[in-house]
């Protein structure tokens, strides 16, 4: 049987546009790794099996595509342990989507090429390609078309789930935005990003980067209370993250904001 960790994201910064002609938002995201993960494990087998976590579509709907497109049946068992948490916006089900994808696609006698496991991962979620990949990426088009990023990594990462944070589908989450026309502007926002992007040279410049388009939460303030450099609401949510230079100020801030939910303390990390 063959293992992997399956790391969290957190968006650096989510800059939404219209509804293209395909249904899908035009944005410009920045993806992180964070070392919170979930763990993948992934054999060949007599049929197609999943354990771990009964909730599961999106492993199950992976490993049915890539053997549809290998020209194989579905014959793996994988188990999934959970330790990102579910519907938060940390993408836990893409990672563990791409981490089976990349696992069975190993036991093939044809593995399919990295280009078409790329194609494959963005019928799948657009975040499902970024797992594929090492590194911060930048995230265009849907989100699927993807470019590697020289970031720093060297800062702590505070990621809190408030207790009162319920998450709406992402359908709902853009279908208000669009609604409150959000996508006004979106040009201006892009090519903001796209200059700021250079210029972040040390950790604290990560804090010039521009906020969640879908998504804000006080507790972003609360964590700049408590030291972060930088703060925001992560996907469409409901977690945010707050970045620290220093681990010791990163755990006094999660204890601070344990009543107001789980919190969790990782740091940025370049691959799982």
């Amino acid at each position: 049987m063959t293992r992997a960790p399956a790391t969290a994201k957190i968006n650096l910064a989510l800059v939404v546009g219209a509804t293209r002609d395909d249904g899908k938002h035009e944005l410009a995201t920045v993806y992180q790794r964070v070392a919170l993960s979930d763990r993948i494990a992934i054999e060949q087998a007599d049929r197609l099996r999943i354990d771990g976590f009964p909730e599961d579509t999106i492993v199950r709907q992976a490993l049915e595509s890539l053997a549809e497109a290998a020209g194989v049946s579905p014959r793996w068992y994988a188990r999934v342990t959970k330790r990102i948490p579910v519907a938060a916006g940390l993408g836990g089900g893409s990672t563990d989507a791409a981490t089976a994808l990349r696992l069975a696609n190993a036991t093939l006698l044809e593995p399919l090429p990295a280009h078409g496991l790329h194609v494959l991962a963005a019928t799948l979620g657009a975040d499902v390609p970024f797992f594929l990949t090492k590194g911060p990426q930048l995230g265009v088009g849907d989100g699927t078309e993807l470019g590697p990023l020289d970031l720093p990594q060297d800062y702590a990462v505070v990621l809190l789930v408030p207790h009162d944070g319920v998450k709406e589908s992402t359908a709902a989450v853009y279908r208000a935005f669009d609604e409150c026309d959000g996508s006004a502007g979106f040009e201006e926002r892009r090519d903001a990003l796209l200059a700021t992007i250079p210029r972040v040279r040390r950790a604290e410049d990560l804090a010039r980067l521009p906020r969640n388009d879908l998504a804000s939460s006080a507790f972003s303030a609360r964590l700049e209370e408590l030291g972060a450099f930088r703060a925001d609401v992560t996907g469409a949510g409901p977690a945010v993250y707050g970045l620290f230079l220093d681990q010791r100020r990163a755990r006094d801030a999660a204890r601070a904001l344990r009543g107001a939910g789980r919190t969790i303390v990782t740091t940025a990390c370049w691959y799982g």
